[in-house]
């Protein structure tokens, strides 16, 4: 007897999806399209850098991906779910309990503790006091920042601040995390211990992550490169001399 066909493996379905978006600016009598036909898939667990030119369209993509502008045609499918039909108030649901940001300026707010900015959005949420402050330190722990959870961002260093942005964005347990430029303002070194941090959390967390940077070293890290050419959305190879280049080694340094 012949043995019986291997059962079909089960596809995965993208955390994000992207499906033939566009986006035209009007200046005038004409426009300026930033993306068309723009198709992306993103997985859980998996880091993708979109390296591009200023003005190709990133932060567009990133804005619609993101819920925070709608497209003038396609759609964005979100955990499944369909967003092009929905309304300003369940896009904002969705955007809240699916998707996490992160931006080039941390964007803490001042007169609250590290500790209290990761409880902010938990609050909001709804979820009790004592189990949002107990998870706000549970994710400052894992950035390595949790003897800051009680002072204020202007008392941290830049690497600091920047690592509670992050911990803070994934506070509600997102699918999806987008962030711009999340090392932009910091030094190679401290952008290393930067990254490396957000490394681990999405790898624990089985986030998919959509990194816009123009840091090609960090971008060589990541599990795919992407760019936008013509307002479509390209896959590239990592470039040999990208893939060569190492972050500096950040065992044994005082973390920035």
């Amino acid at each position: 007897m012949s043995p019986a066909p291997a059962p079909e493996q089960p596809r995965r379905r993208a955390a994000l999806q992207l499906r033939g978006v566009e986006r035209t600016y009007r200046e005038g009598a004409g426009g300026l399209t930033v993306l068309s036909g723009a198709n992306l898939q993103l997985f859980a667990g998996e880091m993708v850098a979109l390296v591009a030119p200023s003005g190709a369209g990133k932060s567009t993509l990133l804005q619609i991906a993101g819920l925070l502008e709608h497209p003038d045609k396609g759609d964005v499918v979100i955990s499944g779910y369909a967003t092009g039909k929905l309304s300003d108030q369940e896009r904002t649901r969705l955007r809240r309990l699916h998707i996490g940001f992160v931006y080039q300026f941390h964007h803490l707010l001042p007169e609250f503790t590290a500790q209290e900015n990761l409880m902010m959005p938990q609050l909001i949420r709804g979820i009790p006091k004592k189990e949002a402050a107990h998870r706000a330190m549970q994710l400052l722990a894992y950035m390595r920042v949790k003897e800051r959870a009680t002072h204020r961002p202007s008392e941290m260093s830049g690497g600091e601040q920047q690592r509670v942005a992050i911990a803070r964005a994934v506070a509600n347990g997102p699918r999806v995390l987008l962030a711009d430029e999340p090392t932009g303002n910091l030094d190679p070194t401290t952008a290393g211990f930067v990254f490396d941090g957000l490394t681990r959390l999405v790898r624990a967390s089985k986030l998919a992550c959509l990194i816009a940077t123009h840091n090609h070293d960090l971008a060589a890290r990541m599990d795919r490169v992407i760019t936008l050419e013509g307002g479509k959305v390209l896959e590239l190879r990592r470039q040999p001399a990208l893939a060569a280049v190492r972050p500096p080694e950040t065992q044994g340094r005082a973390e920035g």
